[in-house]
């Protein structure tokens, strides 16, 4: 059974992952929670009807969307406060990521609410650890804007993320998000596209933009399904290499003039003293 707060008699809010595509992956843990909690607040009440009615549990459902979740955090509490437990779910994987629920989270532990994660499958994780991309660091930025200005921008604006970028994409604007990264990047950044992960089609297509582009211009069947991206800003693409530049200015400005300083630095990198000039001046201004 689902236990009550240990330091009084109110219910706990229960985060509960459910499967993103193969059913095999709902936890026992998750689908004991289910049938335990009094209530289950969920994105869509008829998507999350089906999962239940597939394993056979009865639950009291109610909505928690994008749109009302503001509002329903004080009726989530007042049922905790009655000594219920709820749990919250999302459509497909863990609830918050990329999801509702975070108003309802943050509003439940403000009040001193006990929030339990029952962990499970989330897109993000099984797309990245399969990618073979660096894993050690990574930028998650959720859904990218809709509007090509909105998706350079953002783009443009990880130029210096350290570590693996991922994002989220449907189909019908993943062709125009990877021409964007092109267009931004150039050539200069490797890819990873997880499509529909866990389910019957799950793909990995790897390759700079330009070749992914190539892949959905060859098999229009690629660009169907949800997707996950990931971006690597390689050693090619200069960033580690700007980072070991930046990491050897940082000792030579400690005693050296700006001038001298990028000129031990190209002789060190091998990259051009103008370029090294700029970076120690951009970095005496930072």
């Amino acid at each position: 059974m689902v236990p009550h707060s240990s330091d009084d008699a109110r219910g706990s809010l229960y985060i509960v992952a459910t499967p993103i595509g193969n059913l095999d992956d709902f936890s026992k843990r998750a689908e004991q929670t289910l049938r335990d909690v009094d209530y289950i607040a969920a994105e869509d009440t008829r998507h999350t009807r089906r999962l239940l009615n597939h394993f056979a549990i009865e639950a009291k459902l109610f909505s928690i969307h994008d749109h009302n979740e503001k509002d329903k955090a004080d009726y989530v509490a007042s049922l905790l406060e009655e000594g219920k437990s709820v749990a919250l779910v999302s459509d497909a994987g863990t609830p918050l990521i990329s999801d509702p629920g975070y108003h309802v989270v943050h509003a439940l532990r403000e009040k001193g609410h006990k929030v339990v994660p029952i962990p499970g499958a989330c897109a993000l994780v099984a797309a990245l650890c399969a990618s073979g991309l660096p894993t050690d660091q990574f930028f998650f930025a959720g859904f990218v804007p809709a509007k090509s200005k909105g998706r350079c921008d953002l783009f443009e604006s990880w130029k210096k993320q350290v570590g693996t970028v991922v994002f989220y994409e449907s189909t019908h604007r993943v062709y125009d998000s990877i021409a964007d990264v092109q267009k931004v990047y150039g050539d200069d950044a490797q890819l990873v596209l997880a499509r529909e992960v866990t389910k019957t089609f799950e793909t990995f297509l790897s390759g700079t933009a330009s070749e992914i582009l190539a892949k959905f211009d060859a098999d229009t069947n690629q660009l169907r399904g949800e997707f996950v991206v990931m971006l690597s800003f390689t050693q090619e693409s200069g960033n580690e290499a700007e980072l070991e530049a930046r990491r050897i200015l940082t000792i030579l400005l400690e005693d050296l003039p700006v001038k001298q300083a990028a000129a031990m630095a190209a002789k060190l990198t091998g990259e051009k003293k103008n370029y090294l000039y700029k970076m120690a001046l951009e970095m005496q201004g930072e």
